[in-house]
């Protein structure tokens, strides 16, 4: 069992491009599944500034074609140029898989450093993969990992006691623009209803925000607002909605992009500023709209460029925690493999031996003299499997459990891939070893 992950975000790629790859992401998972694909489990996170797919493959050497495989269907989702894509993507292995992500869900690679949405968003990746079935069991501790991880970054250091996040940092810049900082008495329309509209309506009702309305174009607004407050919108009463609108703010990456030309329409007549945020990955609002007369836009960029610095204290010992979680992690992925091992290792030897057992009992029955040569070939066989059992531990241990692996295959054609072979069931019952209770 290999992890790898692609990762494409904002601190390598312009945030268009980032947008652009993640076109169909969630189709890419079930896609990368089918017959044939040397992935055996992926799950997809994809968030306003980043897009990563985490796969599970069978071996060392299924990584290139696992990624290769990846990067096709992106590239056929998205119908960007596949050499583009695969020069977008980094691609982590092993213990840096963890790491990176871990570090992800604590906030310290997000834009505005320890950010507390990114860990629900990491959650939620998971709870889709598993409901698409695409998580493998691998996948599924890994960011359950990280989830535990989060918690302890924000249990036990001050990085993001702030409360910052994207959202709150734009929210801050609208108010620095603004003629009144004064929330209570704007009127704000929100484009969207998924996690970041959730987290938008709750700092809008902290700043006393009264007048929000809501719109979704898959026509949801009516339920997000019947739990969040706010009015729902429809496609009749927007356009005199953002006419009297103080601020405006995109959280729904929809398909159809609203026009610096409709903006200018439903504005005609009114010299009324209007501060447009956009927190959109793929852009709810033209990047035209920032030159009206009269509207400022913010964008995602703004906010990465005016998040302010953490401590680095606090930055130090949040790495150090994710640091520890992801080397315990790999240690932990190391037993479980070489415990495979170990237990392939021994049914393959116990075949073996209950095959010749048989033998025995096929010429003696289940004679004394019988029972006597099971007893010692089972001992034998238990002091057989010793050696190779400590060494397996001791190279799990420094990280070579690969060469064990490896050797198993070679010398008894082991693949760890394969279902464990059934012993033979015993004509007579089993000789105890002494101290050991007998069985059947």
């Amino acid at each position: 069992m290999v992890l790898l992950s692609l990762v494409a975000t904002h601190s390598d790629l312009d945030l268009e491009t980032v947008a652009r790859l993640s076109a169909g992401s969630s189709e890419v998972a079930a896609n990368v599944l089918a017959d044939g694909k040397p992935v055996s489990g992926a799950v997809v996170l994809a968030t306003c500034n980043r897009v990563e797919f985490y796969c599970e493959t069978g071996a060392d050497t299924d990584v290139e074609a696992a990624r290769s495989a990846v990067v096709a269907e992106i590239a056929r989702q998205s119908g960007l140029d596949e050499q583009l894509v695969s020069r977008s993507f980094t691609t982590n292995t092993g213990h840096d898989v963890a790491r990176h992500l871990f570090s992800v869900g604590a906030g310290l690679d997000s834009a505005v450093i320890g950010e507390r949405e990114i860990a629900g968003q990491v959650r939620r990746a998971l709870n889709v993969a598993q409901q698409a079935g695409t998580a493998s069991g691998a996948l599924v501790r890994l960011f359950q990992t990280a989830s535990r991880t989060a918690k302890d970054v924000g249990a036990q250091t001050a990085l993001g006691g702030r409360g910052l996040s994207i959202v709150s940092v734009a929210l801050e810049l609208a108010t620095d623009l603004a003629e009144d900082r004064d929330w209570s008495g704007k009127n704000v329309v929100v484009f969207g209803t998924g996690a970041y509209a959730g987290a938008t309506m709750a700092l809008l009702r902290e700043r006393s925000c009264a007048n929000v309305a809501v719109y979704s174009s898959s026509g949801r607004a009516r339920t997000f607002t019947a739990t969040r407050g706010g009015t729902p919108l429809t496609e009749e009463t927007l356009p005199a909605a953002l006419a009297a609108a103080d601020v405006v703010i995109g959280c729904s990456g929809s398909d159809q992009q609203v026009s610096a030309d409709r903006v200018e329409e439903v504005r005609r007549g009114t010299d009324k500023p209007l501060i447009v945020i956009d927190l959109a990955l793929t852009h709810d609002f033209e990047p035209g709209v920032g030159d009206l007369d009269g509207v400022d836009l913010i964008t995602l960029e703004s906010v990465r460029l005016a998040a302010p610095e953490e401590q680095a204290e606090s930055v130090h010992q949040a790495a150090e925690i994710v640091t520890h979680a992801a080397r315990a992690f790999e240690e932990e992925q190391q037993a479980r493999t070489i415990d495979t091992a170990i237990v392939a290792l021994r049914r393959h030897t116990m075949a073996v031996l209950e095959t010749e057992l048989e033998k025995v009992r096929s010429q003696h029955g289940c004679t004394g003299p019988a029972r006597e040569v099971e007893f010692a070939m089972r001992r034998m066989v238990k002091q057989l499997l010793h050696l190779p059992t400590v060494r397996a531990r001791e190279l799990a241990a420094d990280g070579r459990q690969h060469e064990y692996i490896a050797a198993l295959e070679a010398l008894y054609g082991i693949s760890l891939g394969e279902p464990a072979p059934t012993a033979a069931e015993d004509n007579c019952p089993r000789q105890s070893e002494p101290g050991e209770a007998a069985s059947a």
